[in-house]
């Protein structure tokens, strides 16, 4: 049974109602069914229920160590490439479905809405990096760290042609917004494996991840990855702009790139930048679907 169908066929006890649940038919912002209920089942976990608040401290503790190591040690470690090789292993064997479709799911989303801002922005021509993986091979060609790498380039690139060229990012009218980046029909990735050991949710997983992600990276790298996550306002200010939709702003909750966080935090806060990045995109393709269906009624 998929997770959509988990929620609509779970019986409602009115004396003991499901949270979980009541967030799914919860319609209140716009967000994928099918990712949805992917990331509540997700979240109603046996893992992350008992797993994470294991896992969270000890990786915290790995943070903090990892972190004195390289003081002495700040670039023999890095390796991006065994770093990627642990993540496709560890991704394909040990995480569930639900979780590794979230991930694959992000990192198309994150190239779709910086397409769309690049799109809705008359007069710049920014070099964009789209990343589409399908497979698990995709992940060892450095996906994660060039994800990081492609929000940092397109921000700096975007922002010098707004400058050189006398632009600034103005709204667009619904029915003119350029939307041909945003996919409305999901994404076909490969069979995801649902072997005994894929028992990992996804919260546990990115803990467990941050602290590897910090030993087989330059201290740089690392604190780049960190602070990208505060970029969440950023690029949401770009899309409220062109939408002229500002309070869609309430949804994101990593701020203030110029104050950064604490590297501890890291794990729960990609959490949260998964969390705005579906809801950005569920905001992108529900204005799509309203563009088509206006398109249809004139006709």
């Amino acid at each position: 049974m998929n997770p959509v169908e988990y929620f609509e066929q779970l019986p409602h006890d009115p004396n003991d109602p499901n949270p979980w649940q009541a967030l799914f038919f919860d319609k209140s912002i716009p967000f994928d069914d099918k990712a949805k209920a992917a990331f509540l089942y997700d979240q109603g976990s046996r893992s992350r229920q008992y797993v994470l608040p294991l896992v969270r401290p000890l990786a915290r503790l790995f943070i903090i160590l990892i972190q004195v190591i390289k003081i002495f040690t700040p670039r023999k470690l890095s390796s991006p490439k065994l770093l990627h090789r642990i993540l496709f292993y560890a991704m394909k064997y040990f995480i569930t479905p639900e979780a590794n479709y979230l991930i694959f799911r992000h990192f198309n989303l994150g190239s779709e809405i910086l397409q769309v801002i690049r799109d809705n922005v008359p007069g710049v021509q920014v070099q964009m990096n789209p990343l589409k993986p399908v497979r698990f091979a995709d992940v060892k060609n450095n996906l994660f760290l060039l994800h990081d790498l492609n929000l940092f380039n397109f921000i700096i690139r975007l922002n010098k042609e707004l400058k050189e060229k006398n632009i600034t990012i103005k709204p667009i009218p619904r029915n003119e917004l350029k939307l041909d980046a945003v996919s409305t029909d999901g994404f076909q990735f490969q069979k995801f494996r649902n072997g005994w050991t894929n028992v990992f949710d996804l919260s546990s997983a990115i803990e467990i991840f941050t602290p590897i992600y910090q030993l087989f990276l330059t201290d740089n790298d690392f604190w780049r990855a960190s602070n990208s996550l505060q970029f969440d306002e950023t690029i949401g200010i770009y899309l409220a702009t062109i939408l002229n939709t500002p309070e869609n702003l309430m949804v994101v909750n990593n701020k203030h790139p110029m104050i950064p966080m604490p590297t501890l935090a890291a794990g729960y806060r990609l959490t949260l930048h998964g969390l705005s990045t579906e809801i950005a995109h569920g905001l992108l393709v529900k204005i799509k679907k309203e563009q088509s269906e206006n398109l249809e009624m004139q006709k």
